[in-house]
């Protein structure tokens, strides 16, 4: 029997399949578990475990090379912002390539795990049987569970037309010839309204706050890849992106969505090359907030009204780990405290990939934390003393608090080049903790 920790990874989705790989060439012994047929999560559109948040139109908006994971490069002739069905046969190709398609188990969800006073793991699953393991790392994934308006619109349980969210959203069908809202600014929001308006009679995008919006290229490459230097302080890099933004894309204002009432790089920005031109020509028409639902017509935040046939909510998803009982993990408004993302300051066993939220795509950060934990079961790399880590954390949250408009799209955002140097460095720091400590094995 292997002297190393065994693990549980929950969930074979993109960040799942990349702790796979990653546990099954440093030789931890792990079980993986995927609720669906498949693996991929939320890029397998149409997932018959239903949380795939995915509709038939929908292409990447962070370009191929800045989602790609570091040691299986997409291929050069794909297009630079790929149709979901080519990042699902991405991942399909990444577990053959590297062999770990037969070490995930298929149709068989983890309904409940929980840590026993020795620090043992009892994982419960769909089929009945109950396995233990030194370890959990939870990689289902932050975009399944639909959060609806909170609070809720008054007359939202009494409107006469259709409400949906934007999980439901598949494609045009049913939309054709209504009035629709789609309420938010965010990616889904763009691409829903764009969508809608090629075949509504009218489209209104309602906007809780303003949005600052980036075009797929800039000076002719995509924009996420233009040079980011991480040792420039991030105020200077976001000072310049803000001008840059101003000065080649302009104010959103001058389109009659809601100025922004921050600086680009402090909230989401939006990816859209279309929803500008959209507006223009008159085809989306913008609307302050929500305010009310009349039966079968919507009261906006200026007063106006609309007779309307349906409302696509936008407004994103909720932080849920159904496998663990709340009082021992939760995140409440979608906040969960976790050193560099990734380990639980009380909890010295269980383990995050990809609960962040980057300017950029998760799985290449998926990756580099999951060869981080990697190292940790193996005895490589030693965390820093409890109250490091608790200090390391108070100041992580505070710049962000700091930086980032409040709201629960919000607390957990990372910088993605920063993300990874901090990482690198934390890496050589723990090593040099584990080479002093004699390698001692964690869990």
């Amino acid at each position: 029997m292997s002297p190393l920790p065994t693990a549980c990874i929950i969930g074979a989705g993109s960040s799942g399949i990349a702790g796979a790989k990653v546990f099954a060439e440093r030789g931890i012994p792990f079980d993986c578990f995927e609720k669906s047929d498949e693996v991929g999560g939320n890029w397998a559109f149409g997932n018959r475990n239903g949380l795939s948040a995915a509709y038939r139109s929908l292409h990447i908006n962070t370009s191929r090379e800045r989602m790609e994971y570091s040691d299986f490069p997409m291929p050069k002739e794909w297009p630079d912002f790929c149709h979901h069905s080519l990042i699902r046969q991405y991942f399909n190709d990444y577990v053959e390539h590297f062999g770990i398609r037969d070490r995930i188990t298929f149709e068989t969800s983890v309904e409940h795990a929980a840590r026993r006073d020795d620090g043992v793991w009892e994982v419960s699953l769909s089929t009945g049987e109950t396995r233990v393991y030194d370890g959990v790392v939870v990689a289902n994934g932050h975009h399944w569970d639909p959060r609806w308006p909170e609070p809720p619109f008054p007359g939202m349980d009494e409107f006469e037309g259709r409400q949906m969210h934007a999980h439901e959203y598949i494609d045009t069908e049913g939309l054709e010839g209504c009035n629709v809202v789609v309420l938010g600014m965010g990616n889904s929001a763009m691409d829903i309204a764009v969508e809608a308006s090629q075949v509504t009679n009218k489209t209104f995008l309602a906007a809780r706050r303003g949005a600052w919006i980036l075009p797929n290229y800039l000076f002719g490459k995509p924009s996420d890849q233009l040079p980011v230097n991480p040792h420039i302080p991030i105020k200077l890099r976001q000072r310049w992106f803000h001008e840059l933004v101003k000065r080649l894309v302009g104010n959103p204002a001058d389109f009659g969505l809601p100025e922004p009432d921050h600086l680009f790089g402090e909230a989401h920005p939006t990816i859209s090359n279309y929803i500008l031109a959209r507006v223009a020509h008159g085809e989306v028409i913008p609307k302050p907030n929500i305010a009310a639902l009349e039966g079968s017509r919507v009261r906006f935040a200026d007063g106006s009204v609309e007779d309307v046939d349906i409302v696509i909510y936008c407004t994103g998803y909720k932080v849920t780990f159904p496998f663990f009982d709340r009082e021992l993990i939760a995140a409440p408004d979608n906040d969960l405290p976790l050193f560099r993302r990734v380990f639980h300051p009380d909890i010295d066993d269980v383990f995050f990939l990809a609960l962040l939220q980057p300017l950029g795509a998760t799985m290449p950060l998926a990756e580099a934390q999951a060869h981080w934990v990697a190292r940790y079961l193996r005895g490589e790399y030693h965390l820093p003393p409890d109250a490091e880590v608790r200090a390391d954390m108070k100041r992580e949250r505070q710049r962000m608090f700091k930086r980032y408009v409040k709201s629960k799209r919000h607390t957990m955002q990372v910088d993605f080049d920063d993300y990874l140097l901090e990482l690198r460095r934390e890496l050589r720091r723990g090593g040099e903790r584990a080479r002093r400590g004699g390698f001692a094995l964690p869990v």
